[in-house]
């Protein structure tokens, strides 16, 4: 199959990413390759993130539409600051910009043609554009399109920070440390011998791929010991509780990743909200069969009813797939709520790792070091952190293992990051426990049975 190309001239092109300043553009759609549909369009533009749309007259002039927001036919207007219109003339040096009109929404998000309002594209289903001087935008169209239309994907894929928005070493010397420090942790209390660490979040999101990945880091080779899948349903069914080894025969680190079955909308469907709440206060054993007809109950067989702060969740990470960030309902947005509400309550810290990094931005896939100057990636970090509400410095891209045969050294730093992050996290909450039971004037002897409280340093 022939790759398909934009119709843009490399001048034409260049005119066009002036416009964005740091930009590289990446074809989603070509209609006349792939249909003027509303159909064609919508499914392969929705969820991409910022969009430009670019349309060719016959008289050889580039027009079309700016968006930072998602298409997803919600049938609402969308309000974007950053939208703006434009057309490109060969005889001028510079491109036209015309931004929205102050109050105005930027386009109407139906499941039809792209409405700019002041320019219709694919107007009924045709290689034609309807123009509406003065709606949303103040711009006279050049005439209408005529056989070529194409959108590329601007924001979401190519601008760049001049200067990162998180400073990450990507050193050999720094993935040396990262592993000597994960090897040598050790907690701060002596009855606690690893970290505990609970991994939630949507089915597919990465959680068992993120286990396998660290795995396969400290193993030197591509490991899957937790089954991971991309069916739409869990593929994990089992609570799973996962020691990581120093290699193939090496020893066992002190960190345990608890795996769950996924989040999913419906009640009734993935893992039970209120199995979640028993796992953080250490009540459910290894390999307890998740079960949809209902939460395990103190008296069935599995429940764990004396717990020890060994038992307990000492950190939680959030795992989300970085391309679906926007289009979290608002059920699974409630669900994350209610984890969060009950996990703050309990003092336990909560990190969220935003996964696929690599599928999101193109600019990502191409060289993990521009993560952290992806505008992109930082811009759903911070859509993530507020409808979430987890602070940002809480939130940490990284990108799993999938299909590499081989380990990659910017891959483990920045998962090796993460796990180093969840570690500190982990001490946080065992610190607090020790601040706690010296308040409260009583030894954790008394409920998590012989329990010694040492202070790292001392």
């Amino acid at each position: 199959m022939s790759t398909i190309t934009s119709s843009l001239s490399q001048d034409q092109e260049k005119k066009l990413l002036s416009l964005f300043g740091h930009a590289r553009l990446h074809l989603l759609y070509k209609a006349s390759v792939q249909g003027f549909t509303a159909d064609a369009f919508h499914s392969r533009c929705d969820h991409q993130g910022p969009t430009v749309i670019v349309a060719f007259n016959t008289a050889g002039r580039v027009y079309g539409a700016y968006t930072s927001k998602d298409y997803t036919k919600s049938g609402q207007p969308v309000i974007d600051g950053e939208a703006f219109l434009y057309s490109i003339k060969a005889e001028e040096p510079k491109p036209l910009k015309v931004v929205g009109i102050a109050g105005q929404p930027a386009f109407t998000d139906v499941d039809t043609s792209p409405d700019f309002g002041a320019l219709v594209f694919l107007h009924d289903n045709k290689p034609s554009v309807l123009s509406n001087p003065g709606t949303n935008f103040n711009f006279q169209a050049p005439g209408h399109a005529r056989g070529r239309l194409c959108t590329d994907r601007a924001g979401s894929l190519g601008i760049l920070l001049k200067k990162p928005w998180r400073n990450i070493q990507w050193t050999t010397e720094k993935k040396q440390e990262l592993l000597q420090n994960i090897s040598k942790y050790r907690p701060g209390i002596s009855a606690v011998p690893q970290a505990r660490i609970l991994l939630v979040g949507p089915v597919g999101a990465g959680k068992s791929s993120f286990f396998n990945s660290v795995n396969s880091i400290f193993r030197g080779s591509m490991t899957c010991q937790a089954i991971a899948g991309t069916a739409d349903k869990s593929v994990t069914t089992q609570y799973r509780t996962y020691r990581i080894m120093a290699g193939k025969r090496g020893q066992s680190l002190p960190l345990v990743l608890c795996d769950t079955m996924g989040l999913e909308e419906m009640t009734g469907a993935g893992v039970d909200i209120e199995d979640l709440f028993n796992i953080f206060r250490g009540h459910i054993v290894d390999r307890y069969q998740f079960s949809p007809s209902g939460p395990l109950m103190p008296d069935s067989p599995g429940y764990k009813t004396l717990a020890t702060l060994n038992d307990k969740i000492h950190c939680i990470a959030y795992v989300v797939d970085t391309c679906k960030a926007s289009i979290l309902s608002q059920k699974m947005l409630d669900k994350f709520d209610m984890i969060r509400k009950k996990a703050s309550q309990m003092g336990i810290p909560q990190i969220l790792l935003m996964t696929k990094v690599d599928e999101a931005c193109s600019l990502v896939a191409d060289d993990l070091r521009t993560i952290y100057h992806s505008v992109y990636i930082q811009k759903k970090a911070r859509d993530l952190s507020q409808c979430l509400g987890i602070p940002l410095s809480c939130v940490i891209p990284v990108k799993n293992y999938s299909e590499e045969l081989e380990p990659d050294q910017d891959t483990d730093i920045l998962l090796l990051t993460a796990l180093m992050q969840m570690l500190h996290y982990s001490d946080s909450f065992l610190e607090n426990q020790l601040i706690y039971e010296e308040q409260e004037g009583h030894s954790l002897q008394q409920s998590d049975k012989s329990c010694e409280i040492l202070r790292p340093g001392l």
